[in-house]
């Protein structure tokens, strides 16, 4: 039987949603694939030359699955494409990151076998910018892990000496602190709400801080009052600031899928959310969608949830619900089928 072989170059990365993705699907097929990655490093020019020139010369006849958005450009492959935000959203990225991305995702489209991506959103937008089949493309969204549950509450005390949180009673955004997460517009809208919430109540930010030379629309200089930027935070204590918070706020207008709002849902915490892109397709109506370009919407949003408490149980049970039909079992059992369908045309 042909073995199929998952490139993991990502891995090398730091820890975000793509290497969650990576993660999950390999701990399920548990040995059913080989794995490849760089011996050295796996980012940057080295990482991309060695995966177009050094990468294809090591596969055979077995099947290449790319988790990550990129690929050497041959035809025995299956690509996962998790957004288009280096042509939707360049000034996300250097110049060179975006250029680079705007040149190959076409051509590698165009070559695979096969396109899985994470939602409806992405989709189109892959059509959009390459020109391929919609037929082509297979929309397999991510799944929840079962750490994130209302249970993980209990270490709240840990998580929050641990990082040095100043209050227990806090909202909570999370994401990689790049523009398109708009947390300019979400610290002006929490500065206009503080003398609405409870005075012991916080904003509490996680996530790395990201590309400085495109990262300038925001300032941690000058934030507003009872702001509490924490940074990049060790998954084993996520779960619990999760499950801990009165509510997330993720206001970013622009996502592949979105897995925070996910994993909040499934922690028992409402959510108040970016109306674009890929995100009402994941929250559905277990949320509250606010247009992400008006802080007036994003600061109404925030007092709706924080201020009414019947509104935070309904939200608490309709997100239950809605994380109830997200599963990584089943994103994995459905990648495998394409996988496995890539095999057979060989």
């Amino acid at each position: 039987m042909i073995r199929i072989v998952v490139n993991t170059r990502v891995l090398g990365a730091p820890f975000t949603g793509v290497q969650r993705y990576t993660m999950e699907l390999l701990r399920r097929w548990n040995g059913l694939t080989d794995t490849i990655s760089p011996k050295s490093c796996a980012r940057g020019i080295p990482g991309h030359a060695w995966e177009q020139l050094v990468l294809p010369a090591t596969l055979g006849k077995r099947l290449l699955f790319s988790p990550s958005n990129t690929g050497p450009l041959m035809g025995n492959q299956v690509v996962m494409i998790h957004d288009m935000a280096a042509f939707d959203s360049p000034d996300t990225f250097s110049p060179l990151f975006a250029a680079w991305y705007q040149f190959l995702l076409p051509r590698l489209a165009r070559e695979v076998r096969s396109i899985i991506t994470v939602s409806e959103f992405v989709k189109r937008r892959i059509v959009v910018h390459t020109k391929v089949s919609p037929s082509k493309i297979v929309v397999i969204p991510n799944g929840v892990g079962s750490q994130f549950c209302p249970e993980a509450v209990s270490g709240l005390g840990t998580a929050i000496g641990a990082l040095q949180i100043p209050s227990s009673n806090y909202i909570l955004a999370v994401g990689s602190m790049e523009k398109r997460k708009n947390l300019r517009r979400l610290f002006q809208a929490w500065a206009a709400v503080q003398h609405r919430v409870a005075q012991d109540m916080w904003l509490v930010v996680v996530g790395a801080r990201g590309n400085s030379r495109v990262f300038a629309g925001v300032h941690f200089d000058n934030l507003p009052a009872r702001v509490f930027v924490v940074g990049h935070v060790d998954e084993s204590l996520l779960p619990s600031l999760f499950a801990g918070a009165l509510l997330l706020t993720y206001v970013s207008y622009y996502e592949g899928f979105g897995l925070p709002p996910l994993e909040a849902m499934a922690s028992g915490t409402p959510v108040v959310v970016g109306n674009c892109s890929s995100l009402p397709e994941v929250v559905g109506d277990a949320g509250i969608l606010v247009d992400p370009f008006k802080v007036e919407a994003i600061a109404d949003g925030i007092c709706r949830v924080a201020q009414d408490s019947a509104l935070r149980g309904e939200l608490r049970r309709k997100g239950l619900l809605r994380a109830k039909q997200f599963s990584w079992d089943e994103t994995a059992r459905r990648t495998w089928h394409v996988l496995q369908d890539g095999v057979d045309a060989n």
